[in-house]
């Protein structure tokens, strides 16, 4: 804990609404005094970004990694949803993330996750029940509900579903929420529920009636789901209740920027400066019960110098008064972090993606970039000695889902080793295909695919190393991959490294393997998550999203 420590800049107070000349003197982590003073620096002084919304496993980073790449843009915390590794290892995950970010100087406001498994209809590494949820609440270090997911669940009235909010409850914890496309007398009885907020809108007209139901808005931007450009003039009519969040950002985002380029775009559109700064700010702190300064003396001395509130480059960022981040270099000191895992997937040959053509038409998902919803298409079956096959030329490729839990020796046949295998269109391969073990919500392997033989090598390159991504062009020597050794989720790499890797692997598929998308691999990664609408794919089979049940791959047979 560092001692005494002096910065004097315009202090932009976001409870008085006001900016003014003065110095902040901190001791021992704690603002002592904040002095009027008449000549100051030409920098402005601001209470540090927090990030109301994200798991931080899709970083690919550890929660200590993603600090030290987090402090360089001014986040000093984030509320965070361990979802991701509770999937693949239950409370352990949990406890895994909460010990690793306490390693370093940075406010992790961790919850306890409330869908794991996210729906019955997938396989997954653990599950957490209302008596595990409950435990995990009654943490000191645990301040939240996470997402409630299943949100036919809370309208049908779930036991279930409904003990772990009133546990939330009767240990006076936020409750979040995640309700896409839930509109009218069900987002009111969603609300009523106890659900609180709301990170999923990606319509204007979705967003004001959460608003109207009483739900508090996460504006999202995140690597795969960009929500910014249609909800941000809610900023002129619900000020007070909006916060920004990621909720998911790759690796080569977080390089480049985190809240602060919200608080940029926004201020830029000329949205009132105490309005965005207060979202991005305050909002998060006072809601959660952030044990987070908000620059007012007796806070923690959690707070960002940056150059003017119109570029809002942030020089230097401060937590706990100790100097964590300067000139866009991180201060933190890298830590070890334990390679735990799960990973029981074997290898797989290209037979195992054969599908036997039983109709003329198919349904086909459909999904678009940036987007976290896809759709459903019915195409005409594309056949090769009685299979389905993939035709590149209509854009219409295998998708696969192989379960990552269950060693074949654990069944009596081989079907659960099987990969369930469907149709997609919007990925825009040439050739080639890649693969991931980062498959929301169960992260079992998700791939897609030109042919039966690319498919084949872009899952054994994951399996191979347990866990992480790849992509291989035509031919035996073309594979590439990024292990992900932590829960087949995170690297145990630094930042700037992953970082590295993962363009590197983006850029070959964008320009070697033909796809146009700016994130192929976050947008693979959300085919197999069931709670969002309309077409996905589990292990488990071909999945419709708003009827909530599984669907034939085949329309006509």
């Amino acid at each position: 804990m560092p001692g005494s420590v002096s910065v004097a800049g315009h202090l932009v107070d976001l409870h008085d609404r006001e900016i003014r000349a003065a110095t902040v003197q901190v001791r021992d982590g704690v603002i002592d005094r904040i002095e009027p003073t008449d000549d100051v620096p030409d920098q402005c002084l601001l209470p540090g970004f927090i990030d109301a919304h994200v798991h931080v496993e899709s970083s690919m980073l550890p929660p200590s990694e993603f600090a030290r790449a987090a402090v360089v843009h001014g986040t000093v915390g984030t509320v965070s949803d361990p979802h991701e590794i509770a999937n693949v290892l239950g409370v352990a995950g949990v406890e895994y993330m909460i010990e690793d970010g306490t390693q370093v100087p940075f406010h992790f406001a961790f919850g306890a996750p409330s869908c794991v498994p996210a729906t019955p209809f997938e396989t997954s590494g653990a599950e957490l029940g209302p008596d595990a949820v409950s435990a995990l609440l009654d943490r000191d270090d645990v301040l939240y509900l996470s997402e409630m997911m299943n949100y036919p669940g809370v309208l049908d009235g779930d036991p279930d579903v409904l003990a772990k909010i009133r546990a939330a409850q009767v240990r006076d914890k936020p409750v979040d929420g995640h309700a896409p496309g839930v509109r009218g007398d069900d987002v009111q009885q969603y609300a009523a529920a106890g659900i609180e907020t709301d990170h999923e809108s990606v319509s204007i007209e979705e967003a004001r009636e959460k608003l109207e139901a009483g739900m508090k808005i996460a504006i999202r931007e995140g690597s795969a789901a960009k929500n910014f450009d249609e909800l941000i003039p809610l900023m002129d009519e619900a000020p007070d209740r909006l916060l920004f969040c990621s909720d998911d950002r790759h690796p080569d985002a977080l390089m480049g920027g985190h809240i602060d380029g919200l608080v940029r775009r926004a201020l830029a559109r000329g949205y009132d400066r105490f309005d965005v700064l207060r979202a991005a700010c305050v909002h998060p702190v006072e809601h959660y019960g952030l044990d987070v300064g908000l620059l007012r003396e007796g806070d923690p001395a959690d707070f960002i110098v940056v150059d003017d509130l119109d570029a809002v480059t942030v020089q230097r960022t401060y937590v706990e008064g100790q100097l964590v981040a300067e000139e866009g270099e991180t201060h933190i000191e890298r830590v070890p972090s334990e390679a735990v895992n799960r990973f029981e997937a074997e290898p797989v040959g290209p037979e195992a993606f054969r599908v036997a053509a039983e109709g003329a038409r198919m349904r086909t998902i459909t999904v678009a970039d940036n987007q976290l919803v896809t759709g459903e298409d019915v195409v005409e079956t594309s056949t090769e000695n009685g299979l389905a096959v993939a035709d590149p030329d209509r854009d219409v490729l295998k998708l696969a889902v192989v379960n990552r839990y269950t060693e074949p020796s654990d069944t009596e046949s081989s079907s659960a080793q099987d990969p369930a295998v469907a149709f997609v269109r919007g990925f825009g391969l040439d050739e080639g295909a890649l693969a991931s073990s980062v498959a929301h919500d169960s992260h079992n392997v998700v791939a897609v695919g030109t042919s039966d033989d690319a498919l084949a090598r872009a899952v054994n390159a994951v399996v191979q190393q347990e866990g992480g991504i790849s992509a291989t062009a035509e031919g035996a020597d073309s594979r590439r991959a990024l292990p992900l050794p932590i829960a087949g989720l995170m690297s145990d790499q630094p930042h700037d490294v992953v970082a590295r890797r993962y363009t590197r692997l983006s850029n070959y598929v964008q320009e070697e393997l033909g796809s146009p998308m700016d994130a192929p691999f976050m947008t693979l990664s959300f085919t197999a998550l069931l709670v969002i609408p309309q077409l996905k794919l589990s292990d488990q089979g071909l999945f419709d999203g708003d009827a909530f049940e599984f669907v034939d791959r085949f329309v006509d047979g």
